[in-house]
């Protein structure tokens, strides 16, 4: 093989490893591409996801306030019909006394 040629043949593996080096580069391109395209649904589901759990834990919380006020109102509601029944209890024992 003549100097010549050999100069050619190196140059085809130079153009070569060139080329393989683009192509390794552009894969690497995608693979980081596509994994920061995951991470941002995999963060933007999250998001989504604390969102839905922070309107429902609101939600929760609400109907939880409305259920102690309803106990509480019947709560002294009761509390109320003991106080009467035993003011009345009284007026009548002293009526009849």
């Amino acid at each position: 093989m003549t100097d010549k040629e050999r100069q050619i043949e190196e140059a085809k593996r130079a153009e070569k490893r060139a080329v393989e080096e683009n192509a390794q580069l552009a894969r690497e391109q995608a693979v980081r591409k596509a994994s920061l395209a995951r991470e941002q649904a995999n963060e933007k589901a999250s998001n989504e996801r604390r969102s839905r759990e922070t309107e429902k834990r609101a939600a929760e919380e609400l109907g939880q306030l409305a259920r102690d006020q309803a106990r509480r109102k019947a709560d002294l509601a009761r509390e109320k019909a003991i106080l009467d029944d035993q003011a009345a209890r009284k007026l009548k024992d002293k009526t009849q006394s």
